[in-house]
C-alpha cells in the first residue's frame, strides 16, 4: 500500500460562479441492544482481538487524524489490504471525493445527539466516521483518543475521540460499515464510559474499559431513554403466550360473551366500510369478490364429483355447491371473523366415503347416519366453544404453523404434479384408446382415511376427476400411432400456461407498466382471467383435441331432511364416536387457519372471535348435516389469501432491501358475502358451461394457490437463505438478534418436522394417515420440551415473534 501526501483536486465541471450542489440526509439510528442483537458482541470481540487503538494522538488536525488512523490500519499485518489504495480511501472519507468543488465536508459520520425542550443537543465529544470501498476485503475499525480537544466545525467543536470504521460494500446486513459503527456508537453515548476511557494509560485498560462497558450495556437492557442515534427505527419484542390454567376455561360461554362484546360494536362497519366514506374501496371489493369465487367454486365442483362418485349419487356436486353456499352466506353474514373462507374439503370428502362404507357394510340407511354423525360432530364443537377451549390453540407457536402450512403449499404442487403424471402415463403412453379405463376401487388404498387438514385434496381431485370411460372422449377422428399423446401435451401446456399467466398477473403489481391502479386490478384480477383464458383457449382452440370432464349427475330432491329415528341405538352410538373425531378435526383446522388469518403482521383491528366462529360453525354444519349436503371448515391458504387481497401493501426499503408490509386490510362482509352468493347462483350454469374447465387448468390452479401461500412464510425464507448469499441476507429480526448457525439449525429442524408430517399425512397407508392429527399435536411439546434441548429458548422464542 502507498500513502502520497497529497490528494489530487478535481476541477472539471465547476460553475463558474464557484457554486454547487451538496446533498445531506440525515436519519435516526436505533441504539444497538447488547442483551438481543447478538453481532454487537462479535463486533467488539472482533474488534479486541486485532485492536487498532491510538492513544494521545498528537494531530490537530481532522486529516491528519484520519492519516494516521489510516495508517495504522494499513501497517497491521493482521488487516493486510493488498489492493487497497489509501490516497483513495482518504478522499472517500470526504464530500470531495470525485467532485469538481473542493467541498472538505466528512461524507458519513453517526454522531450522538440529545433531547431537549429547545431542539436537539450534539454530543460534541466524540465521532463516528464511515466509509464503503471496494478494494476492501474485510471490515477495519480503529478508535483514535486526542491528546486535548478539537474544534472540527459545527457539531464537532471539542472532539477527544475519533472512530474510523471502514468496510467493503457487499456484506451481510448485520455487519455492514453502518452497523458496525452503530456498535460502537452506542457504547459512546455514555459519558462516563468516556471519562472513563480518559483515563487510561495503556491499550489494555483501554481495552478493559471496552469490555466493562458491553457488560453494562447487556445488563441495563434499555439505553437511556433521552438519547438516540441516527437512524433510530421500531422493533417488536417477542410475546410470549400466557399460561393457561384450569380457570381460563370457565365460567361457561366467557370466550363466545367476549367476542361479542369486541365484535358486535363495529357490526355495522363491516358492510360501510369501504362503500362510505372518504376511503372508499369499490373496486377492491369487486375484484377480491371475483378471485375468492373462482377460488371457492372449482374445489367445490372437484367435491362434488369426488363425493357423487363415493356415495353413489347421495350428495352430488349440486349438493355440494348449495351446501358451500348456504353456510358461506350464514358465516359471511354472523361471524366473528368474516375474513375466514369456508370450504369443504378433501378430509371430509374421505370421512363421506368411509360412512359410505360403513353403511354398506351394516346396511344402514346413509343420509340418516350421515346426518347423526354430523349432529354429534357439532354437538362436540358446541362444548369446546362453551368451555372456551379455542385457548388452547395459543400453545401452537408461529413455527409450528408455518410448518403446518408450508406442508399444505407443498402437498398443492406435489398432488398437482402427480396429476399430470396421471394424464400422461393414461394418454401419453397408453397405447390404445381404450385403456383410458380406471379403477376405482384403487381410491381408497390410495388416499385412505385423510385428516390431514386441506392438503390432500388434490390427490382426492386428481382420482375423482379422471371420469369413467364413458366421461373421457376418445380421439378416434385424429387415429394415429399414439392418438392421446396430443391431450397430455396439451394438459401440460394449458397447466403450466395458467399458472405462468395467474402469478405473472399477480406480480403484475410490481411492474413499471400502466398505471398503479391498473396493475392493482390486474393483480387482484390475476386468478379468474387466467382460469378463465385457459379455459376458453382449451375449449375453443383446440376444439378437435377432447379433454375430460368432472363427474355430474342432477339431484332429484336436493333439500330432503333425513329420517332421524330410523337408526337403532348402537348406530347412533357409532355416529359418536365418528363424530368425536371428526369434531378434532374441526377444531384443529377452523382455529388454526383462523389464527393464520388474524396474524399480527396481517394488521387486522377489529378484534377475533375463535369461541363465536367455533360455535357458528357447529351450527352450520347441524343444517347441512340434516340435509345431506358435505360439511365445510375454515380452509387454508384460502383464508390467508382473502385476507392479502384486500390488504394495501407498501414496499419499503431497509438497508437496501425492498420488504413488503401490509399498511391495513379492508375488513368487510360484502366480499365473502358476494362470492357465496355467486357460488349460488352458479347452480345455473351446471352442467354448461362450468364443464368446459379442464382438469389442467385446475392443476394450475392449484399451483398458483400453492406459490401465493407461501411468499410470507417465514420457514420458507429461511429455507431460502441457505441458497443465497450473506450479503444477500435481509435485515429480519431473527437475522440480528440470532446466531447464524442457530438460525439454520431451526430451520433444519422445521425441516424434519415437515418431513414427518409428509411421511404421514402422504403415505397411502390408511392408519397411517388416521394418525396424522396426533402428529400435529405431538409437535406442540416438540416445541416446548424437545427443541430447547438442542437451541437456547431465547432464540426460539425471537424466532417465533413477528417482528
Amino acid at each position: 500500500m502507498t500513502l502520497n501526501g497529497s490528494i489530487e483536486d478535481v476541477a472539471d465541471g465547476e460553475s463558474p460562479d464557484g457554486c454547487g450542489l451538496l446533498h445531506t440526509s440525515r436519519k435516526y439510528l436505533k441504539l444497538k441492544n447488547f442483551e438481543e442483537e447478538i453481532r454487537a458482541h462479535r463486533d467488539i470481540d472482533g474488534f479486541l482481538a486485532r485492536a487498532s487503538i491510538i492513544l494521545n494522538e498528537p494531530a490537530t488536525s481532522l486529516d491528519d487524524v484520519l492519516r494516521a488512523m489510516v495508517l495504522r490500519i494499513a501497517h497491521d499485518p493482521h488487516n493486510m489490504e493488498p489492493n487497497c489504495n489509501l490516497d483513495l480511501l482518504m478522499s472517500m472519507l470526504f464530500t470531495d471525493a470525485g467532485a469538481p468543488m473542493a467541498v472538505h465536508l466528512l461524507s458519513d459520520t453517526i454522531q450522538g445527539v440529545t433531547a431537549t425542550v429547545t431542539g436537539v443537543q450534539y454530543q460534541q465529544s466524540w465521532l463516528c466516521i464511515i466509509c464503503i470501498s471496494k478494494s476492501l476485503q474485510k471490515r477495519h475499525v480503529c478508535i483514535s483518543r486526542l491528546v486535548r480537544p478539537q474544534n472540527w466545525g459545527e457539531n464537532s467543536c471539542e472532539v477527544r475521540f475519533v472512530i474510523l470504521v471502514l468496510a467493503p460494500p457487499k456484506m451481510k446486513s448485520t455487519k455492514t460499515a453502518a452497523e458496525v459503527g452503530r456498535t460502537f456508537a452506542t457504547m459512546f453515548l455514555d459519558i462516563t464510559f468516556r471519562q472513563k476511557l480518559l483515563k487510561t494509560r495503556t491499550v489494555e485498560e483501554f481495552k478493559e474499559a471496552l469490555v466493562h462497558q458491553r457488560q453494562l450495556l447487556t445488563m441495563s437492557q434499555a439505553s437511556p431513554s433521552n438519547m438516540k442515534i441516527y437512524n433510530m427505527s421500531y422493533a417488536c419484542l417477542p410475546r410470549p403466550h400466557p399460561r393457561l390454567r384450569s380457570k381460563d376455561f370457565l365460567p361457561v360461554g366467557k370466550g363466545i360473551r367476549e367476542d361479542f362484546a369486541r365484535r358486535f360494536p363495529v357490526y355495522p362497519l363491516d358492510f360501510t366500510d369501504g362503500i362510505i366514506g372518504k376511503n372508499k374501496a369499490v373496486g377492491k371489493y369487486i375484484t377480491t369478490t371475483l378471485f375468492l369465487y373462482f377460488a371457492c367454486l372449482l374445489p367445490t365442483i372437484a367435491f362434488g364429483s369426488l363425493n357423487d362418485e363415493n356415495t353413489d349419487g347421495a350428495i352430488d356436486v349440486q349438493k355440494t355447491m348449495a351446501g358451500q353456499s348456504i353456510g358461506g352466506l350464514l358465516y359471511a353474514l354472523f361471524s366473528g371473523q368474516p375474513l375466514v373462507v369456508l370450504l369443504t374439503t378433501a378430509p371430509l370428502a374421505l370421512y363421506i366415503h368411509v360412512i359410505r362404507r360403513i353403511c354398506d357394510d351394516y346396511n344402514l340407511d346413509f343420509n340418516t347416519f350421515y346426518a347423526w354423525t354430523g349432529l354429534w360432530n357439532s354437538f362436540f364443537l358446541a362444548v369446546y366453544a362453551l368451555f372456551n377451549l379455542s385457548l388452547i390453540m395459543s400453545l401452537f407457536k408461529r413455527s409450528t404453523e408455518e410448518i403446518i402450512a408450508l406442508f399444505i403449499s407443498i402437498t398443492f404442487m406435489l398432488d398437482a404434479v402427480k396429476g399430470m403424471v396421471k394424464i400422461f402415463q393414461k394418454y401419453y403412453y397408453g397405447n390404445t384408446p381404450g385403456n383410458y379405463s380406471v379403477d376405482h376401487s384403487s381410491l381408497v388404498s390410495l388416499l385412505g382415511l385423510s385428516t390431514n387438514l386441506n392438503a390432500s385434496f388434490h390427490t382426492a381431485l386428481n382420482n375423482s376427476l379422471m371420469g369413467s370411460p364413458q366421461e373421457l372422449t376418445s380421439m378416434s377422428s385424429h387415429p394415429n400411432k399414439h392418438p392421446g399423446r396430443d391431450t397430455a401435451v396439451l394438459s401440460l401446456l394449458i397447466m403450466l400456461g395458467t399458472l405462468w399467466l395467474g402469478y405473472t398477473l399477480y406480480q403484475f403489481r410490481k411492474s413499471p407498466y400502466l398505471h398503479p391502479y391498473m396493475r392493482e386490478i390486474l393483480s387482484d384480477c390475476a386468478l379468474p382471467i387466467s382460469v378463465l383464458t385457459f379455459s376458453l383457449i382449451c375449449s375453443y382452440g383446440f376444439q378437435e383435441i377432447k379433454m375430460s370432464k368432472f363427474r355430474y349427475n342432477p339431484s332429484e330432491s336436493m333439500f330432503e331432511i333425513a329420517k332421524m329415528q330410523s337408526l337403532s341405538l348402537g348406530a347412533i352410538s357409532s355416529a359418536m364416536g365418528l363424530g368425536f373425531l371428526l369434531s378434532m378435526l374441526f377444531f384443529i383446522e377452523q382455529n388454526l387457519v383462523a389464527a393464520l388469518a388474524n396474524a399480527p403482521e396481517n394488521r387486522l383491528v377489529k378484534g377475533t372471535a375463535y369461541h363465536w366462529d367455533l360455535l357458528l360453525i357447529a351450527i352450520i354444519n347441524t343444517g347441512l348435516s340434516l340435509y345431506g349436503m358435505p360439511w365445510i371448515h375454515a380452509a387454508y391458504p384460502h383464508s390467508p389469501l382473502h385476507v392479502r387481497a384486500l390488504a394495501q401493501v407498501e414496499d419499503r426499503v431497509e438497508h437496501g432491501h425492498i420488504c413488503e408490509t401490509i399498511v391495513n386490510v379492508r375488513e368487510t362482509r360484502l366480499t365473502s358475502l358476494g362470492a357465496s352468493i355467486l357460488v349460488g347462483f352458479s347452480l345455473l350454469l351446471l352442467p354448461f358451461p362450468l364443464q368446459w374447465i379442464p382438469k389442467p387448468v385446475l392443476y394450475g390452479l392449484f399451483l398458483y394457490i400453492a406459490l401465493t401461500s407461501i411468499d410470507a412464510n417465514q420457514l420458507f425464507e429461511r429455507l431460502a437463505l441457505l441458497l443465497k448469499d450473506q450479503a444477500s441476507y435481509p435485515p429480519t429480526h431473527y437475522i440480528r438478534r440470532v446466531p447464524q448457525r442457530k438460525i439454520h439449525y431451526f430451520t433444519g429442524l422445521q425441516v424434519l418436522q415437515l418431513l414427518l408430517l409428509c411421511a404421514f399425512g402422504m403415505s397411502p397407508l390408511p392408519y397411517m394417515k388416521m394418525i396424522f392429527p396426533l402428529i400435529m399435536i405431538a409437535m406442540v411439546p416438540i416445541r416446548y420440551k424437545l427443541l430447547p434441548q438442542i437451541i437456547e429458548a431465547k432464540y426460539l422464542d425471537v424466532m417465533d415473534a413477528e417482528h
